[in-house]
């Protein structure tokens, strides 16, 4: 997994009756992980407070307030216990930083043969006592896949791996900007939105009419610096032989527009409308354009379909690759767990196993083929993916969602766009909730080696620090917050 270096605060526990020189050499120790897994650290020093460790009200407010002066660095805050701990200090110090990022608790095991009053950690119930304190003080947590694990063990390892996951995603929510280029076409009435649910929820949605993008395209000369360069890239990115080149240079003139607005507008992701006003009005399709933002981690979903590409943001920030949006298609024969994920398509680079440009087959019988190039077409690597999908309950007035784990196989299949064949365990089970619950027809995909820790990383996130109902598809399907799943 790729991404930003991530910034730890760190919060050592320590009650004074337990053996407080383990609060010594358990701070040195988690210090020493978390430099080794590339995490930089803001923590008190043994200057600012007994061995770095926070248990008294002052301490508490000497690392809150050391937690505030780097609150633009820090990502997420680990509580460690290497004892029992002092609940009512740790719980302080996350009031009164009041930082809103996620928190990790992690309790070190004691070892059978050193249990005397020298050596006891009670870790294992202090744990406990610090989880009861931040309920009752409002504050959304995390737990370790075990109950106590050393921070130099491989389990502690893999909840790092995941908990810098869940930091990612929660952190890439905050105050994010969609931009919704053209309408929602008028036949897809499943990727209909409450931007007023998304907006109390941190995510804002920017609107750029076609018209306006159709306008500046005619605007801007073949000699444009920008469409040019975007030119070269489009050539450099996928394979165009046998594309006319009038085809390429609106293609390039169009993403020279839509990333010079993006950028304007301070707007991440993008959904853009395709079906067919792009094709009757510019004469191409936006496919090639919107697989190389996705590819660049700038995920772009078509159909106007908002909440797919948040979908595709969280498994993005979560595995730091590409993701893609895909159509729950087509069933694969008669296999129960097997389906086609297609889509004609815009997916990214990345999910490829080779690719090339083309016309897409689809809507060239409506507005006829010399108006359709720009499909990026291929089939999927064979490959672990994770997928998710949200979606405005507007009734409700909240979000929802489903996540889960799967692998594209090696299956034959022979069709145009871009295609896999997706395998689920009890993929019929999760058919059944799609339909039964009313969500859309398509998917969000990632393909990583860690799918599973993605998945999990992202039901966190959305279920403990955003909020949102979630059904997690082979995992613990607990809506509760602090479910404590780990990197399971």
């Amino acid at each position: 997994m790729s991404g930003k270096r991530m910034t730890m605060g760190l919060i050592v526990g320590n009650r004074g009756f337990f053996p407080d020189h383990l609060a010594k050499s358990g701070r040195e120790e988690m210090l020493r992980v978390l430099q080794a897994a590339g995490i930089e650290v803001v923590a008190l020093t043994p200057e600012e407070s007994k061995y770095g460790a926070v248990e008294t009200r002052e301490e508490s407010r000497r690392c809150a307030d050391l937690f505030k002066r780097n609150r633009d660095r820090i990502d997420g805050v680990i509580v460690t216990l290497p004892n029992f701990g002092e609940e009512r200090a740790i719980a302080d110090t996350l009031r009164l930083a009041d930082l809103h990022v996620p928190v990790l608790i992690q309790a070190s095991p004691d070892d059978p043969t050193k249990m005397t009053i020298a050596a006891r950690r009670d870790s294992f119930c202090g744990k406990m006592s610090t989880c009861n304190n931040l309920r009752q003080y409002g504050i959304p947590y995390s737990i370790t896949t075990l109950h106590t694990e050393s921070p130099d063990s491989p389990e502690f390892a893999k909840d790092l791996q995941w908990f810098a996951a869940v930091c990612r995603v929660v952190d890439g929510f905050h105050n994010l900007r969609v931009g919704a280029i053209g309408a929602r076409p008028t036949a897809f009435n499943t990727v209909r939105y409450s931007e007023k649910i998304l907006e109390a929820h941190g995510v804002s949605i920017e609107t750029l009419d076609l018209s306006e993008v159709l306008g500046r395209i005619d605007r801007m000369k073949d000699s444009d610096d920008h469409a040019q360069a975007k030119l070269a890239a489009i050539k450099k990115y996928v394979d165009s032989a046998g594309v006319p080149a009038p085809a390429l240079m609106k293609m390039a003139k169009l993403g020279a527009v839509v990333d010079q607005w993006m950028a304007a507008t301070e707007v991440k992701i993008s959904a853009v409308q395709c079906w067919t006003s792009i094709e009757e009005n510019l004469g191409v399709v936006p496919c090639t354009i919107m697989s190389m933002m996705s590819n660049e981690l700038l995920s772009s979903a078509c159909e106007v379909d908002i909440c797919g590409v948040l979908g595709m943001h969280a498994l993005q920030l979560a595995s730091g690759a590409p993701s893609a949006l895909l159509d729950w298609n087509n069933n694969y024969g008669a296999d129960p767990n097997k389906a086609v994920c297609f889509h004609c398509s815009n997916l990214p680079k990345h999910f490829f196993r080779s690719v090339k440009m083309d016309f897409q087959e689809i809507i060239a019988g409506t507005v006829g083929k010399e108006n359709t190039f720009g499909t990026c077409v291929g089939l999927i690597k064979p490959e672990k993916m994770s997928f998710a999908r949200f979606s405005t309950d507007d009734t409700a007035g909240k979000m929802r969602g489903y996540v889960g784990k799967g692998r594209f196989t090696d299956d034959p299949l022979n069709t145009f766009g871009g295609a896999g064949v997706v395998e689920i365990e009890q993929m019929q089970k999760l058919l059944r909730y799609i339909c039964v619950n009313g969500f859309e027809h398509h998917v969000a995909a990632n393909l990583s080696p860690d799918s599973g820790l993605i998945a999990a990383a992202v039901h966190e996130a959305t279920t403990c620090y955003l909020g949102w109902d979630m059904y997690w598809h082979g995992g613990n399907d607990n809506n509760n917050n602090n479910d404590g799943n780990g990197a399971s």
